[in-house]
């Protein structure tokens, strides 16, 4: 299984998740059935850099001003840390396939390969296997991303080469970055929030498989 080969229809929606009724339960709502409050956030992300209103953002309508205050966190932790975009896209897809959300994995893991991150590491993270032969920089990643979310927290052995490789504020971003996609995908998690799948990249599969 790869991450850009698959036999799902991009043009048909990826239900998230495994459950046995995937029937969205917070969909879009109607333009005209928008508050003012739902109306001004969606049109706050349609003229910042994510250009829609979709993902995440769908479910917490039902919430603007939580919708705001995400959106500029994550607008930051995507496009303005200072990790490179190779270890942001990496730790993503862990948080991704901890959670099983497609949407985040079905976004990401094409823009991982897009920054470096080889086929065989995300077909890794995929089936739930340790990857191998990773940069030192990712096998970091790795190590801080895998080792918070099984167990909250990073030994001294992991984290002291973190902090070499990314330096303090490196990991404190890190660290944000994985917490901030575990939020989003546990509502849209909750939610079931269907994605689009226009790369028409492999949906993660039950796990464990």
């Amino acid at each position: 299984m790869t991450p850009t080969a698959s036999s799902t229809n991009p043009a048909s929606p990826v239900p998230q998740g495994h459950a046995r009724d995937p029937a969205d339960r917070m969909p879009l709502p109607a333009s005209d059935s928008m508050t003012p409050a739902q109306r001004a956030a969606a049109e706050a992300l349609i003229a910042g850099p994510r250009k829609a209103v979709f993902g995440p953002f769908i479910p917490l309508l039902r919430s603007p001003e939580l919708l705001g205050r995400v959106g500029k966190l994550g607008e930051y932790l995507r496009f303005d840390s200072v990790l490179d975009v190779r270890i942001r896209e990496l730790a993503t897809c862990v948080a991704a396939r901890h959670t099983s959300n497609q949407f985040e994995w079905l976004m990401h893991a094409p823009a991982a390969l897009k920054a470096g991150v080889a086929h065989a590491t995300l077909d890794a993270i995929a089936q739930g296997r340790q990857a191998r032969d990773l940069p030192a920089d990712e096998a970091c990643a790795m190590d801080v991303a895998l080792e918070l979310l099984q167990h909250h927290g990073v030994s001294d052995a992991t984290y002291a080469p973190a902090v070499a490789l990314f330096g303090e504020q490196g990991v404190v971003e890190l660290v944000t970055l994985i917490g901030y996609f575990v939020m989003v995908c546990w509502v849209m998690n909750v939610a079931r929030t269907p994605t689009a799948n226009p790369s028409g990249a492999a949906a993660l599969p039950a796990f464990p498989l």
